[in-house]
């Protein structure tokens, strides 16, 4: 009787200190991976002009967003079945490794290379961090952490750029890769050091098919999204395979997922009600999201004639409002353990926002435009801090790494789709409104030199045309974000306990 007693007790909560110290790992290994995209945004050019290769550029930022997006579930997964500290280390050193291999590149390819092996850490990076809060936290008080540390992703698209245009005035842009190395060196020692190994839960069968058809899967969409109608004819015979090998590889991972006897995508968690809502509304948020970040700067530079650095510092405003709303919805969760009118009111918010956004036209205010932006930032903040603590709240917590890991990969799969769909409306706004105007019938490339080129009044007429090519996707955005407010109205709120659970059936850190 004594014994069972004992086996209920809740386990001891860590000492402050020492949670402060893993807290800061942890958010030092989420700033590593989430600014490891966007400070490369920068350097491109320079990148381009020295080692050449201009018909790669494009796979130096989809290596990194595909092998992230294949690496955050299945890191997760392992994650749970060995402890999140061991495979955390190891997403480390793979991350790092891929920035050695970045930094020493002499040609496109190598660096393409070693984005995709940083990109697997990165992505792997993302999800154990966030993992690991609850590994550390009790439901109640992982709102908070999980709102800061979702503001990171918003701090990194600010500072990101900033750091990668000055690393490439002053220095060679292979300092981008090689600045990683103190830091995560830094964070795997303090990872080391401040983390406990998780105790050991058995020989485990890991699930290599159903891994690879998952990757298989992830690199199918996210290539589809990336190559349709952009870099290639949806006619192709690439594109065509791609299509077709889709739903094949779809139907044979949930069938070998179901016989699985450690699934490395448990199906269990799809029949899970916060699992389907959180990840739904994610999916339609990422492609909103990312719609938005792809073509504002596009609008800024064409229509009101910004340069290309004022035009991303506009998208501040939007981060801001992210960062901000990120961390009040994590405090009211921690303070009340009440979250499911959140993602309602502001995925809400976020199609007023987009509505504003669709109506802007060439005489709307920069600064108007600036206040929309920051409407978008404030209807996106909550959604992924909130969607995390409802997953990880509602599943198994033995399923925590791949819970937590599907919320980043539907988001980003939804930002890969979003984008190639925003993409293909602007190229049928730029057929109707702006090519039919230009001298020739519009043959070739739209360019800003050529648009700058023309007389004063076709400039006019071109620039309006621009507007309304662009508008029409913040419509779109508009419908997928009230969508996305209605599937949140199916989210179960459930008790967010103040102890932590007991860890005796799974790993821990």
């Amino acid at each position: 009787m004594a014994a069972a007693e004992a086996d209920q007790t809740p386990p001891p909560e860590i000492d402050k200190r020492r949670l402060r110290i893993i807290f800061a790992a942890i958010a030092s290994t989420l700033f590593l991976s989430s600014i490891g995209n966007t400070v490369v945004a920068a350097a491109l050019p320079r990148i381009v002009s020295q080692l050449g290769g201009l018909d790669y550029i494009t796979w130096v930022v989809t290596a990194f967003l595909l092998a992230s997006t294949i690496g955050a579930p299945i890191s997760g997964r392992l994650g749970d079945l060995y402890g999140r500290k061991v495979v955390l280390q190891a997403a480390i050193i793979v991350f790092l490794v891929g920035s050695v291999i970045c930094g020493t590149a002499q040609n496109m390819l190598t660096l393409v290379a070693g984005r995709l092996v940083q990109g697997y850490g990165g992505g792997s990076l993302i999800v154990l961090s966030m993992a690991s809060v609850a590994d550390v936290l009790p439901p109640r008080q992982r709102g908070q952490a999980q709102g800061v540390l979702s503001s990171i992703f918003g701090v990194s698209s600010i500072i990101g750029p900033l750091v990668g245009g000055y690393i490439v005035s002053h220095m060679s842009w292979h300092w981008i890769f090689w600045l990683n190395l103190p830091i995560g060196m830094i964070a795997f020692t303090v990872i080391s050091l401040a983390m406990d190994k998780a105790p050991s839960s058995g020989k485990h069968r890991i699930d290599y098919l159903g891994g690879f058809l998952l990757a298989s899967l992830l690199s199918t969409l996210v290539l589809l999204a990336n190559l349709g109608g952009a870099v290639l004819p949806w006619t192709s015979p690439t594109v065509l395979a791609l299509l077709a090998l889709a739903p094949v590889v779809l139907l044979l991972l949930v069938r070998v997922e179901r016989r699985a006897a450690e699934p490395i995508m448990p199906p269990i968690l799809f029949t899970i009600r916060n699992f389907q809502v959180a990840n739904s509304m994610n999916f339609l948020v990422g492609m909103t999201m990312f719609g938005t970040i792809a073509f504002m700067p596009t609008y800024l530079q064409v229509v009101k004639g910004l340069e290309p650095a004022e035009s991303g510092m506009f998208l501040v405003a939007m981060m801001f409002g992210m960062i901000g709303t990120s961390i009040l919805a994590g405090r009211s969760m921690s303070r009340t353990g009440r979250y499911k009118w959140m993602p309602i009111a502001s995925t809400a918010f976020l199609g007023v926002a987009m509505f504003c956004l669709s109506n802007i036209g060439p005489d709307t205010s920069i600064w108007l435009i600036s206040a929309n932006l920051c409407m978008v930032g404030i209807g996106l903040g909550p959604t992924m801090g909130i969607s995390i603590a409802a997953i990880q709240s509602a599943i198994p917590i033995e399923n925590i790494g791949i819970g937590t890991a599907s919320v980043n990969m539907f988001r980003l799969t939804g930002g890969a789709i979003g984008t190639s769909l925003f993409g293909g409306l602007f190229a049928m706004g730029l057929g109707r409104h702006v090519r039919p105007l230009l001298p020739g019938g519009g043959d070739g490339p739209i360019t800003f030199e050529r648009v700058i080129a023309l007389d004063p009044d076709l400039r006019a007429q071109v620039i309006a045309g621009f507007s309304e090519a662009i508008t029409p996707i913040y419509g779109v955005a508009m419908i997928l974000a009230f969508v996305a407010c209605l599937i949140s109205m199916r989210l179960e709120e459930l008790p967010l306990g103040t102890t932590m659970p007991d860890r005796n059936t799974a790993p821990a850190e």
